[in-house]
């Protein structure tokens, strides 16, 4: 990632304290409260999409990331799957979300039951191989989210040239989106992992990265 000079001043440092941005103590494990804020938010974008293709004549586009079934096991769970045995830094699942927002936006998708999971994989793998200075290979992640290898390769492909290989992240987008999934709960958003371990510093350009910070997951 390119380390940009720009100043952004405090306006993403107010958001980061009260995010209450920490990092996790050495052997420390427990489920970062990011990954059920962010699940809330892909529950509720699903049964929303649902509705409105059940009520509406609108058709969905079919695509790879589509299964023929929803998968039994639930989108909390699929997440804390991916963060347990991933070993990938909770800062992921917040660009992961940044990333698929950018799919949604670039597609005619609405994230269903049907195809969420595999969005899901995708993205924090991507995000991983991003902001991670360690991650596993391809194989590994296909394990992890229930999937061949060659089928990710595949999404991992279709994925990142819907966006454009859009993989850049500013710090303002950042904020905007942890902020946005601060919202999913009144007692406010911690991810147990500082922004600076994301690589994303508050020295980097604040400029737009052009990423819309809508509830994407409106679609």
């Amino acid at each position: 990632m390119e380390t940009l000079s720009t100043d952004c001043g405090n306006m993403h440092s107010d958001i980061y304290r009260t995010l209450g941005l920490k990092e996790l103590r050495k052997g420390v494990f427990r489920s970062p409260r990011v990954l059920r804020l962010l699940s809330s938010l892909l529950d509720k974008s699903v049964q929303k999409n649902e509705m409105l293709l059940e009520t509406t004549q609108i058709k969905d586009v079919v695509t790879i990331f589509h299964g023929l079934r929803p998968p039994t096991v639930s989108i909390r769970n699929y997440v804390d799957r991916i963060f347990k045995y991933s070993a990938c830094s909770p800062s992921c699942f917040v660009v992961a979300h940044i990333y698929m927002d950018r799919f949604l936006q670039q597609t005619d998708i609405h994230l269903t039951a049907l195809n969420v999971h595999r969005l899901l994989i995708t993205s924090v793998m991507i995000a991983a191989k991003f902001v991670d200075d360690a991650f596993f290979n391809n194989a590994y992640y296909a394990k992890v989210g229930g999937v061949s290898t060659e089928e990710l390769n595949r999404l991992e492909m279709k994925f990142l040239f819907s966006i454009d290989f859009r993989l850049q992240v500013n710090v303002n987008t950042f904020g905007n989106y942890c902020y946005q999934l601060e919202k999913e709960t009144a007692g406010g958003l911690q991810i147990e992992r500082p922004i600076q371990a994301c690589r994303i510093k508050e020295s980097w350009s604040s400029k737009d990265d052009s990423t819309t910070c809508s509830s994407t997951i409106s679609r």
